[in-house]
């Protein structure tokens, strides 16, 4: 999953950054409205966390033109503003949760779940294909019953393969949901990660769960 982080203090903005990516999540951050608009603009997220005093253009106006844009993932409002009509406006916005400075980190993920699951095509926390189980919210990954020990990278990838099975999806893709903006597709690492995965499915050159489609990208069949 991939998630943009719209906080004008850069401190608090890399803390959830640093916190959300030892989850196995993407993230971009902005540091000003007009920022925040137009990397939701360019990228494909999965959820927003969207301060509402930023420079330029607050939370509101942003969260009110994304909606308007025909912008769907779900936006998460973070503010120190704790009145109920500070909350209604948020919401009224086009925010799905409103969330109030400070906050515990373990409220924060487990909000940005809770958001992800309520999409309709998220809606279940147990993903399975071609014998593979994912636990989302234990993030657990099983095959044929039996538990792999996979990284926080390895399990995003290998959960990005999974909602999409039957389905190739290209590099471009994987470094857009499963990395972040900074991203060098210059690099080799998502070959990398793909072939240790398949070490740890067990699989060989002629039995394989992950199949690389020549020139397109991977699949996971279910």
């Amino acid at each position: 999953m991939r998630v943009l982080i719209a906080e004008d203090e850069k401190k608090i903005a890399e803390f959830i950054k640093r916190g959300l990516r030892e989850e196995g999540y993407a993230a971009d951050t902005a540091h000003t409205g007009p920022d925040a608009l137009r990397l939701a603009g360019e990228n494909l997220y999965d959820l927003l966390l969207l301060d509402v005093m930023m420079p330029g253009m607050d939370g509101l106006q942003v969260c009110a033109s994304l909606r308007a844009s025909g912008f769907s993932a779900p936006i998460l409002m973070l503010t120190a503003k704790d009145r109920v009509e500070d909350k209604v406006k948020g919401l009224d916005s086009g925010a799905n949760d409103y969330l109030t400075k400070p906050f515990a980190f373990e409220e924060l993920l487990a909000r940005v779940r809770a958001l992800l699951r309520s999409r309709p095509s998220e809606a279940s926390a147990l993903l399975m294909a071609g014998g593979l189980e994912l636990d989302l919210p234990a993030h657990k990954a099983k095959l044929s019953g039996r538990e792999l020990d996979l990284s926080a990278k390895e399990f995003s990838l290998l959960e990005y393969l999974v909602r999409n099975k039957d389905k190739v999806v290209t590099r471009t893709m994987i470094a857009e949901h499963v990395w972040d903006i900074n991203f060098d597709t210059g690099t080799n690492v998502i070959d990398v990660h793909i072939n240790h995965l398949r070490r740890k499915l067990g699989g060989t050159p002629s039995r394989t769960i992950i199949h690389t489609v020549r020139g397109k990208g991977y699949v996971i069949k279910s």
